[in-house]
């Protein structure tokens, strides 16, 4: 009887032990934008719950060219709304597993101290190369781009403009010297590794529509524990505090 007993605990206690066995894995493609504070949420995430998660960053335009075309992402944060809300309709997101998670703000940053002061500095020109991200690709370059037409400034700067492909390869432009400053996100300028340096001007939101950040659930994880896993997170405090303190308002 002792052995039997003894038997079943060590069941009970293997089972136990295998238990994170059952976790799951999703992959996310993540905006360029949001990977600063994605970083820190998937690690409490991934803390909290026994997940694991998978980034690809890049641009949202590519994102979504990519899911249409098979990529196997699980999750899409987008730096939009338009696009998450046409993968819902075409059938490649879950229906109803859509919200906002994110409103962004742009701003105009320089790793140069007191280089930028404001609009005037744009006005100045006293700079050879202006980063921004691609309008047609990333929703924080149709940003810029209305701030710009709506300062009148757009055509004028277009000899000075130089474009990346997503928001993180705008920053490396500066970084690397390529560009003396350049449009990016209050994010990316909140992330540990740059916050204090250099100097900005937060880009007025009445000068372009608002970032409307939203994510999505893809319909081939529509049974990975792990990816709905996430979205609920993403609802909850911890994930929202994170949000917060990168800079960006909550709908």
């Amino acid at each position: 009887m002792k052995q039997r007993i003894l038997a079943w605990c060590l069941v009970i206690i293997a089972c136990t032990a295998v238990t994170p066995a059952f976790a799951e894995q999703a992959l996310v493609a993540v905006a360029a934008n949001f990977v600063p504070p994605f970083r820190e949420v998937a690690m409490e995430f991934e803390k909290a719950t026994s997940h694991n998660l998978r980034v690809a960053a890049g641009s949202s335009g590519n994102f979504f060219a990519q899911i249409k075309n098979g990529a196997p992402f699980d999750v899409f944060f987008s730096a939009d709304n338009e696009r998450p809300k046409k993968l819902e309709e075409e059938g490649f997101g879950v229906k109803n597993s859509r919200f906002t998670y994110a409103i962004g703000r742009v701003v105009l940053w320089s790793p140069t101290a007191d280089l930028v002061k404001g609009e005037e500095t744009l006005r100045s020109k006293t700079f050879k190369r202006l980063a921004m991200a691609n309008p047609k690709t990333a929703p924080y370059g149709v940003a810029a781009m209305q701030a710009m037409q709506k300062l009148e400034l757009w055509e004028s700067l277009q000899p000075h403009i130089v474009m990346g492909e997503n928001l993180g390869q705008t920053i490396g432009f500066m970084e690397s010297g390529n560009a003396q400053l350049g449009f990016v996100a209050l994010s990316q300028i909140m992330d540990p590794k740059v916050k204090g340096k250099g100097s900005h001007w937060h880009v007025p939101t009445n000068l372009h529509e608002p970032i409307q950040q939203d994510v999505i659930l893809l319909t081939k994880a529509k049974d990975n524990q792990a990816a709905k896993a996430l979205m609920e997170y993403m609802k909850g405090p911890e994930a929202k505090a994170i949000i917060e303190r990168y800079g960006y308002e909550l709908k």
